[in-house]
């Protein structure tokens, strides 16, 4: 280590411990510090760990504290960025905030933002990176999801010796030839025929061919048993495989893990792709498909995931939405809910949310019976454009309430009638609404990595 990086790393840490002793955290500031004293400073603090990159365009928060929770099975020293604060700065910061036993190899498992996995892979040299998938999301920051893809692969490309894991049931990631070992997962369902995936999805067509792909079954989205009938593309041989789904509730699903019945206290079909990825990993280092199917059944809150608070009595169910896919799940899933709910929807257009808004005429507000619920909130800096979207999707006027700021949305929540309220966010919405439910000492500042 340089005496430039020493000096770097010594201001960097000095900062955290005032930004968190005395500001309640500063997860990027830090690292910015210490990027601009020794921008390659990120090689020295990880130079001690194997590190496994988590990227993709929907999951990595929640897939990253899995893979997290059946790793500590068998090792006790595991890194993580747990609030999801995955940009470089983020991922120094990380690392100057957590300490390694010396003479212990130590595992760090990150969330990387995909346009920024080229500059963390470059320092940090990793052994593993899981790629959960590809999906339109904020077009001012990725564009098309090739480019999207294109980005990730230049860090990829780096290191030609780390495993890459990969959904897949996703062809964009089986569209490159690459040297790395590949190690894919996705489902093993029924046969269902010929079928294809719903005219306005992306990434359907085949890499070798430009043919319309079709599928042996659909999941969601572009992702399943696909293969082309013009060329004979088709998905790769899975090693990991989730056979099953029993059950799919909002707050629950039950499914056959590779063999194992599994259970997560947590919905949605995608967070059984996101538990079927951290399995993998886990599988991959050594951790029994017992150890990781009892790792991943307690009933941890995972930050602004499907994190349930509690509002003077009332169950605030937060879920994160920034892209049309993940939106339409998450629409998905509520609508399957058997009990009386009502909904919030609060919409930013902040640089980490993506500036462009339209995505939210994708999706599919129409699936929800906005008759039975109580109360329907529109809220955020972008509260107009998510009233209007939520109209058109046949909200009444006077059946929606409006908040010109999030935090203007909590004495609205607190004054529903019934006691279960989904809220949609944005990023930078989520992180509003928490702080300002921590501030209210509903929910602490920080959840636990545990």
């Amino acid at each position: 280590m340089s005496i430039r990086d020493k000096f770097a790393i010594t201001v960097g840490k000095s900062a955290y411990w005032f930004l968190h002793t005395f500001r309640n955290g500063g997860s990027s500031f830090p690292g910015q510090l210490v990027e601009r004293i020794a921008p390659n400073a990120l090689a020295a603090l990880g130079k001690d760990y194997d590190t496994i990159i988590i990227t993709g365009t929907n999951g990595k928060t929640l897939t990253t504290a899995l893979t997290v929770k059946a790793l500590r099975q068998k090792y006790d020293q595991v890194l993580t960025n747990p609030t999801g604060s995955n940009m470089f700065q983020g991922i120094m910061t990380v690392f100057m905030a957590n300490s390694r036993r010396k003479g212990e190899k130590g595992l760090a498992v990150l969330e990387v933002d995909e346009a920024n996995v080229a500059h963390v892979a470059e320092q940090l040299h990793p052994k593993m990176f899981v790629l959960t998938n590809i999906f339109r999301d904020q077009m001012d920051r990725y564009g098309e999801i090739y480019t999207t893809y294109e980005k990730i692969l230049a860090g990829v490309k780096l290191c030609p010796e780390a495993t890459i894991v990969a959904n897949g049931d996703a062809p964009i990631f089986n569209s490159k030839d690459l040297p790395n070992p590949k190690v894919y997962y996705g489902f093993n369902l029924p046969d269902e025929g010929d079928t294809r995936a719903d005219v306005n999805t992306d990434g359907v067509l085949c890499p070798v061919c430009d043919h319309i792909l079709h599928y042996h079954f659909n999941t969601y989205a572009n992702l399943g048993n696909y293969f082309c009938p013009n060329c004979g593309f088709h998905r790769p041989a899975l090693k990991y495989t989730v056979n099953s789904v029993a059950t799919l509730l909002p707050t629950r699903s039950t499914f056959d893990l590779d063999g194992h019945q599994a259970s997560i206290n947590i919905g949605g079909l995608y967070n059984i792709y996101n538990t079927l990825a951290a399995y993998t990993v886990a599988r991959e280092f050594g951790v029994t498909g017992d150890q990781v199917v009892q790792a991943l059944s307690g009933d941890e809150t995972v930050f602004g995931r499907q994190e349930v608070i509690n509002v003077d009595g009332k169950k605030v169910t937060i879920i994160l939405v920034k892209n049309p896919v993940g939106l339409n799940q998450v629409l998905t899933m509520i609508h399957n809910d058997p009990q009386p709910y009502s909904l919030a929807v609060l919409l930013n257009s902040n640089y980490a949310d993506g500036i462009d808004t339209s995505w939210i005429w994708d999706g599919r507000f129409e699936d929800l019976d906005y008759a039975a619920m109580p109360a329907v909130i529109a809220g955020g800096h972008r509260y107009k454009d998510i009233a209007l979207r939520l109209k058109v999707a046949g909200v009444a006027d006077d059946h929606l309430q409006t908040a010109e700021n999030v935090t203007d949305a909590i004495p609205l929540i607190q004054q529903i009638p019934n006691d279960r309220i989904y809220v949609l966010a944005t990023y930078t919405a989520m992180l509003e609404l928490r702080k300002a439910l921590a501030d209210k000492n509903y929910v602490s500042q920080q959840l636990v990595n545990h």
